[in-house]
């Protein structure tokens, strides 16, 4: 049943974090720590202020980048640097995830409001660098994040990406409305399920339910 609905399907999109890798690297510990550095920094606010403003902004605009943007000015490109200049060595090669991803038919990309360069140390450390036909991060949305849709559609215009035949693997389900509106099949990639309208399918473990696609 599952991967009737799959059928068809030629374009694959994948978030980055905590879906092509699992929550348990906590690599986002290590960003959400460098964002508070920076708001603190950009803003001259205390760190309790900053780590409430982060929060805030990534309720409120989709990132905490958005607001800084949109509300202080921030200029992304140096924020963007800092905050993903982390460790990456908790992450693990994934070979049985990179040979179900590579049997997918038709082309795959990567979609993540990181930057590309970022999704390419993440892809490496896991062993998944060479799959995909292409990725694509906030820069290439003009620095629009998820789940806004004029960031999507910038995303999927310039990689030819067909809404009608494509499905959405995303961890935040905030990012799977505006896929769903585009006619993709979607599919929410967390421990916990939150059943929406916009969630065609959860998962715990996007290995195994690739498996059950190909």
């Amino acid at each position: 049943m599952v991967k009737q609905d799959f059928d068809g399907v030629r374009d694959w999109i994948f978030d980055l974090d905590n879906t092509l890798y699992p929550p348990a690297a906590r690599l986002f510990d290590q960003i959400e720590v460098r964002m508070t550095a920076y708001v603190m920094d950009a803003l001259n606010v205390p760190r309790d202020e900053a780590n409430r403003l982060r929060k805030h902004y990534w309720a409120e605009y989709g990132t905490t980048l958005a607001g800084l943007m949109d509300l202080h000015g921030v200029d992304p490109a140096p924020y963007l640097t800092s905050v993903h200049d982390i460790d990456f060595s908790a992450l693990i090669p994934d070979a049985t995830l990179a040979s179900r991803i590579k049997a997918l038919p038709g082309r795959k990309f990567v979609y993540t409001n990181g930057t590309a360069p970022y999704a390419q140390n993440v892809l490496a450390a896991r062993g998944l660098d060479g799959l995909f036909d292409g990725i694509y991060g906030v820069e290439h949305a003009n620095f629009r994040p998820k789940p806004e849709p004029r960031a999507f559609e910038t995303v999927f215009t310039a990689a030819g990406i067909d809404t009608a035949r494509g499905a959405m693997f995303e961890d935040d389900p905030r990012n799977l409305s505006a896929p769903h509106a585009m006619g993709m099949r979607t599919v929410h990639v967390a421990p916990t399920p939150e059943p929406a309208p916009h969630i065609h399918h959860h998962t715990d473990d996007l290995s195994a339910f690739l498996a059950r696609l190909i």
